[in-house]
């Protein structure tokens, strides 16, 4: 598997998620600069944390029209492999690839901590091989409070598209531990085709024994199990 990971003005999670992919999980990672054309051959995209374009007019917003996104979409639309995290989610969620928007925090405030998600969709490869419990990772975001209209809501529930939703440390998925105001505590969603990932908490910050934390890399060797 061949990973390639976009770097935009901004990126502050590029290096923290190569350093993963490429120490903790041994893969063969390409860098992919924002205003390349060419995806270098890759199988898998990762559009990494930040502040892309200093999250201007609204977070991914600028980012989506980077020239390297025309070349992203068309992976995407064509059944290549892609993950947005935290800002890359954002990034998603501005394109054709993924449903929804990410809205401020209904606490209107930046929120950095340690979370727990709880694996919901049993048909994506990024928790196909997880278990069914609560997964420690952390979250540093302003605006991750995922929305989406009555009736896309009711599609992406339909279609088995949650992939992630906040809980606590039991896996009890209750609205106080919702740390943002997304709907349906979601954490990660993936569109339509399971092919396209989005979620707002940092599995790259949770996949190293020097953290004391490697319940990210376990979303990592799922998806590397599953694909």
């Amino acid at each position: 598997m061949k990973f390639g990971v976009v770097t935009f003005p901004g990126s502050n999670c590029d290096q923290d998620m190569i350093y993963t992919l490429e120490t903790s999980l041994g893969q063969k990672v390409e860098r992919l600069w924002h205003k390349d054309t060419d995806l270098k051959g890759v199988d898998f995209v990762v559009l990494p944390g930040g502040f892309s374009y200093g999250d201007y007019l609204r977070s991914g917003a600028i980012a989506r029209f980077s020239p390297i996104m025309s070349e992203v979409v068309k992976h995407g639309q064509n059944g290549g492999f892609v993950m947005g995290v935290c800002n890359g989610f954002q990034i998603l969620c501005e394109t054709p690839l993924l449903d929804g928007a990410l809205l401020h925090n209904n606490s209107q405030k930046f929120i950095c901590k340690n979370v727990f998600l709880k694996p919901k969709s049993s048909t994506s490869a990024i928790t196909k091989g997880l278990e069914d419990r609560a997964y420690k990772i952390p979250i540093a975001h302003g605006e991750g409070r995922f929305y989406a209209p009555d009736d896309m809501m009711k599609s992406i529930q339909d279609n088995d598209q949650i992939l992630f939703q906040y809980c606590d440390a039991e896996g009890n998925v209750v609205e106080n531990e919702n740390p943002n105001g997304s709907l349906l505590n979601i954490a990660g969603i993936t569109n339509k085709g399971k092919n396209v990932f989005g979620m707002m908490p940092h599995p790259e910050r949770a996949a190293d024994d020097n953290l004391y934390n490697t319940d990210g890399k376990l979303i990592f060797e799922s998806i590397l199990e599953n694909i």
